[in-house]
């Protein structure tokens, strides 16, 4: 059983879901990690959702993304000697608009060949509407990505780091690459505002993917 803090606010259907995403995960991670480990993951992942979502029906496959994501990179971690694709994190506050669209133009321009990550130092509940409108316009459909908040293991499985107005709310840590991209902030703002920004961080993904031998 999964000892968390707010499982007992899901309802029981939900909770069963839960439950069933650990055994997924135990499944896909076993000989990597522990049932301990995987269970302790899951459980810090939905303490960390659960706050912030506005419809509960969402967070099990939410919490199994989140928690899956999360072990990968401490897999990466803890077996650093391996071969692994460049990691790249994009940090902003919300992870609601400019750190997404990142995310998903590098998904798009480099696929399989790179690892990308995305997070918020205060995560909003969802993606900004007119962002996942403007990232359709062109092609790239993020529709199924969510707010969250980084993490320790997450930034530290990254090669490089590249935050977006979190200021001194931003992680540092020694041996990582950093970049500090000054964006405007989308927040709240319709798609007309969206688009600019968004093809700014297109160009910006594009001389990325150049500098890490990608293109």
């Amino acid at each position: 059983m999964i000892h968390t803090t707010y499982i007992s606010e899901l309802p029981l259907d939900l909770q069963h879901l839960v439950q069933r995403a650990a055994e997924v995960l135990k499944k896909e991670f076993e000989g990597t990690f522990g049932y301990e480990t995987v269970e302790r993951f899951i459980a810090d992942s939905l303490d960390q959702l659960m706050p912030r979502a506005r419809i509960t029906t969402f967070v099990p496959i939410l919490t199994e993304r989140f928690a899956r994501e999360r072990l990968k990179a401490l897999a990466r971690i803890e077996n650093s000697d391996q071969d692994y694709a460049p990691g790249v994190l994009f940090l902003c506050v919300h992870n609601a608009g400019r750190s997404q669209m990142a995310a998903g133009w590098l998904r798009h321009l480099a696929g399989d060949r790179v690892t990308v990550w995305s997070g918020g130092s205060d995560p909003t509940s969802e993606i900004n509407p007119s962002v996942i409108e403007a990232m359709n316009e062109v092609g790239v459909d993020i529709s199924t990505e969510f707010p969250k908040p980084w993490t320790d293991e997450i930034v530290r499985a990254a090669d490089v780091v590249i935050t977006m107005g979190c200021g001194d709310a931003c992680p540092l840590y020694p041996g990582k690459r950093y970049e500090d991209w000054e964006l405007p902030d989308p927040a709240g703002q319709g798609i007309a505002f969206v688009r600019p920004v968004r093809d700014e961080i297109k160009s910006r993904v594009e001389q990325l993917v150049s500098t890490l031998g990608l293109s």
